[in-house]
């Protein structure tokens, strides 16, 4: 099967920037299924997660693909004159989730994030509001805070994040020397606050700490064995913050997966992930 019959590439327009969105087809025999929108880890084009896709469909979940700012179809590519962070990562979520308004109303609506995607939907939802949409999965996200490392790791973790940010800063963008990929400086350096701290940075003068101990609204968290970036504790420092949501936390686990599973190839086994995220849209209370 080509590409263009997998999915349809669209594209959202917003601030000077392009979001490239890959839409893919009905799951079959299902009438206004429930639709997942994905928000892919830093670095991770979005045609990355076409056998997770088709994991989501096959257990009846309609199914949209964002590339984030910067990465696989989306704009302005990385570089000395890009200046983006946090804020205009999460308000590329809402811009997206708007786009796709008239196909999403009606129907329950999940973001599901991944790594620094699930990040941006999670900071979207804080800063912006929940009206769009009814769930939030999260899949080997977390904070990188250095603390949060088993063993001697976590003294490796501080200075390694931290040397990336200030080579971002000396040369005005990340080169994606051996992580992450081609990256602005202002996701380096917001990214490494948090692996600096353990909190996210204020964004657009708002204390996105507080807003997310406010946050309301049911969440999905799953964190992966083996996961090199963001092992299990991680994701509990991350699920900690979230006070007022209502956290479904679960690991998913080698027995489970049958295979070996790391931060990245889970997307290649993601069978079992796909019917826990089925689970949970079929459980969502009904919006509004």
């Amino acid at each position: 099967m080509s590409a263009t019959e997998e999915y349809t590439q669209e594209f959202v327009d917003v601030d000077g920037a392009r979001l490239g969105v890959q839409v893919y087809p009905e799951p079959d025999g299902t009438a206004d299924a429930p639709v997942v929108v994905i928000w892919p880890a830093m670095g991770v084009r979005a045609r990355y997660y076409r056998p997770f896709a088709a994991e989501l469909r096959a257990a009846g979940l309609a199914v949209v693909v964002a590339d984030l700012r910067g990465t696989g179809a989306s704009t302005p590519p990385p570089s000395r004159a890009c200046r983006y962070g946090y804020v205009e990562l999460a308000a590329d979520v809402g811009a997206v989730l708007a786009a796709l308004k008239p196909r999403l109303d009606g129907r329950p609506t999940i973001l599901l994030g991944h790594s620094l995607g699930g990040q941006a939907a999670l900071l979207h939802l804080a800063l912006h509001g929940t009206d769009a949409v009814d769930g939030l999965a999260l899949v080997a996200v977390g904070v990188p805070y250095w603390r949060g490392y088993p063993g001697p790791r976590r003294y490796g973790v501080l200075p390694y994040t931290q040397g990336i940010a200030v080579t971002a800063r000396l040369l005005g963008v990340w080169p994606g020397w051996g992580f992450g990929g081609r990256q602005a400086r202002g996701v380096i350096r917001d990214w490494a606050h948090t692996a600096r701290t353990g909190r996210f940075p204020a964004l657009d003068g708002v204390d996105a700490e507080a807003a997310l101990r406010s946050l309301d609204v049911p969440v999905l968290a799953v964190s992966v064995d083996d996961d090199q970036y963001t092992p299990h504790a991680t994701v509990d420092h991350l699920c900690g913050k979230l006070a007022a949501a209502t956290v479904a936390r679960e690991r998913y686990t080698t027995a489970q997966a049958g295979t070996p599973l790391d931060h990245f190839v889970w997307v290649r086994a993601g069978a079992p992930v796909a019917a826990r995220v089925a689970a949970f849209a079929a459980g969502l209370p009904h919006r509004g």
